[in-house]
This record gives structure tokens, C-alpha cells and sequence, in this order.
């Protein structure tokens, strides 16, 4: 099997760095991409860059490599990208997993599926440090990420992200539907996607708890590479 996992906003692909081995372990091919503008990728980013770039980059990995049988996985904001990618390559896809993510319908934008005072304290941070144009990272702490060596491991290595990639709405639709999905719901925080696990039960995903903050892939690595592994 081949897993293609994408990270959220702030991110990059060194943060599957504790979930990658444990896939490979259990004989599996792994990606770990960086989207555009992010990360080890942060000289790439413009005022332009946005979901669809996002969606793209993961699109053009599957092509490039030609990758079939993948568990594409999203992580927070890589919901959206995940849900546009579905919808442009089903047949390469065995299942999408939504880690905590978005689950949109089409035409959505992720700053709309935010509650409205998470919303709102991003458009503040926006308009502030983000020169308008970048979300910058959000405090680990209210992420869930409790451990010391935890925020030391991440804190350097988040960048800002892309405030395009929040206002642009996503394209989805049936092909994506027709795709086998997963959510994997991290409990203990303060739920901001709880309601995209709602969502994902209401259209009969396979909703599975883990009991974890947001950075699941960080605070969790052994219990969310067993729900990834898992049947």
C-alpha cells in the first residue's frame, strides 16, 4: 500500500517524521510532500499561492510517481486539499483519511468551516503580522501540544501560511464522494473540528476516536499509525 500524507497550515513534511517509520516498518510506501510556500518551501510563497496550488501539488506527486492504491491523508487544513484531489483523481486513491480536518462540500472555503471566533481571530492575525496575505501559526498550546520537547521540536519549524488557500473555495463533488473515506477525530482538545466528525458520521464515514490533541502525528505517533494501518 502507498500512503501520501499532507500537512496542515504551518507545516511541512518532516512533521509525519514520527508516523512515516512506523508505515515503512509495516512494509508501506510513504510520501510526505511539502505544499508550496510552506516549511523547507517558504522561498516559494507569493500572494498567489492557494488551495488550488495546494490541491496541484499533490496531484502532480500522484501523476510524476504514478501512484495508485494510496491512503491520501489530510491533516487539519489538508482536508480541503484532500477533498479537491478526490475529486480530480479518484482512481488513483484506495481511501482518503481526514486527520482532524475539514470535510467540505463543494464550493466551501476552510475560513468559513471554522467556528466564527476561531474565524474571526484569523482574520485578525491576518490583517495584523500577516501583512494581509499570511495566516500566521497559531499557539501549540491551544493546538493541544503539552511537552516541552514537543514545542521545542515544532515551534522553529512552523512557518506562516498562505491566507489564499483559507478563502478559496474548494471544488468537490461526487468523484470525491465515491471515494472510501476515514476520519480520525483527536479528542482531547478543544474540538475544533468536532463538527467535520459530525459530518463525516452524517455521510457514513468510518469515524474513528483518537484520544489526542490536534498534532496527532506529533503527540500520537504509534495510536494514529495503527488507525492508518488499520482495515
Amino acid at each position: 500500500m502507498k500512503y501520501v500524507l499532507v500537512s496542515g497550515a504551518w507545516h511541512g513534511g518532516w512533521c509525519w517524521e514520527r508516523v512515516a517509520p512506523l508505515l515503512r516498518a509495516a512494509g508501506h510506501e510513504v510520501y510526505a510532500p511539502t505544499l508550496t510556500g510552506v516549511s523547507d518551501r517558504a522561498h516559494t510563497l507569493t500572494p498567489q499561492v492557494g488551495l488550488g496550488t495546494h490541491i496541484e501539488d499533490v496531484v502532480r506527486l500522484l501523476d510524476t510517481y504514478d501512484l495508485t492504491g494510496v491512503r491520501l491523508v489530510g491533516h487539519s487544513y489538508a482536508g480541503q486539499v484532500v477533498a479537491g484531489v478526490a475529486e480530480l483523481r479518484p482512481e488513483r486513491l484506495s481511501m482518503r483519511v481526514h486527520l482532524d480536518a475539514f470535510v467540505p462540500e463543494d464550493g466551501e472555503a476552510a475560513i468559513d468551516l471554522l467556528p466564527a471566533e476561531v474565524a474571526g481571530h484569523y482574520r485578525e492575525s491576518v490583517q495584523g503580522a500577516g501583512f494581509g496575505w499570511l495566516i500566521p501559526p497559531r499557539s501549540l498550546t491551544v493546538l493541544g501540544v503539552t511537552e516541552e520537547a514537543d514545542t521545542s521540536w515544532l515551534t522553529p519549524r512552523l512557518t506562516p501560511h498562505p491566507w489564499l488557500s483559507y478563502t478559496e473555495p474548494v471544488r468537490t463533488g461526487a468523484r470525491a464522494a465515491a471515494v472510501p473515506a476515514r476520519y480520525l477525530d483527536c479528542t482531547d482538545w478543544m474540538g475544533v473540528f468536532a463538527p467535520h466528525a459530525e459530518r463525516a458520521r452524517k455521510a457514513g464515514w468510518d469515524v474513528r476516536p483518537l484520544a489526542t490533541g490536534h498534532e496527532a502525528m506529533v503527540t500520537a505517533p504509534r495510536e494514529l499509525a495503527d488507525l492508518l494501518l488499520a482495515d
